[in-house]
């Protein structure tokens, strides 16, 4: 739990222009092949609640969390994105700020996928690919629909 709020904690003060190097200092020790684990059982259960297009980014960043190359800041901001926004807490509350509410999780998300982008590969996407359809089954886009007939 410690390293979810220390996570989040920097995907905030990154957002803001804030230093992180503290907090970036207390993840020095982190075992990431068993956070990203633990953040991948979170995310199965979370994408049958929101469906296959809320799931995609999270699994783009899942995978290039467990990328060698990824940079420990990196994954900070993966973690914390990912479990922000499957986390039933918010910083700003949909019942008091309405759109807002629904917006602060994406904005997160939508920030470290800029911050990485560079990372989502073709093979990352396919990976995502085959996870959402082992999920939700195969989908079905006007070019498979046109191969069908």
């Amino acid at each position: 739990m410690i390293i979810t709020i220390i996570c989040i904690t920097i995907l905030a003060y990154a957002i803001a222009g804030k230093d992180i190097n503290k907090q970036l200092d207390k993840l020095k020790n982190v075992d990431w092949k068993a956070k990203s684990a633990d953040v991948f059982g979170k995310i199965s259960v979370y994408a049958k609640k929101a469906g296959r297009v809320a799931t995609k980014p999270l699994l783009q960043l899942y995978y290039v969390l467990t990328m060698g190359e990824t940079t420990t800041l990196e994954k900070a901001l993966i973690v914390g994105a990912i479990l922000y926004t499957i986390m039933p807490f918010s910083l700003i509350s949909f019942k008091a700020h309405k759109i807002l509410g629904m917006l602060d999780e994406g904005l997160a998300v939508l920030y470290v996928v800029k911050k990485v982008q560079h990372k989502i590969t073709p093979e990352i996407n396919a990976k995502v690919d085959e996870t959402l359809n082992a999920w939700f089954g195969a989908e079905r886009t006007a070019q498979t629909a046109e191969s069908a007939e």
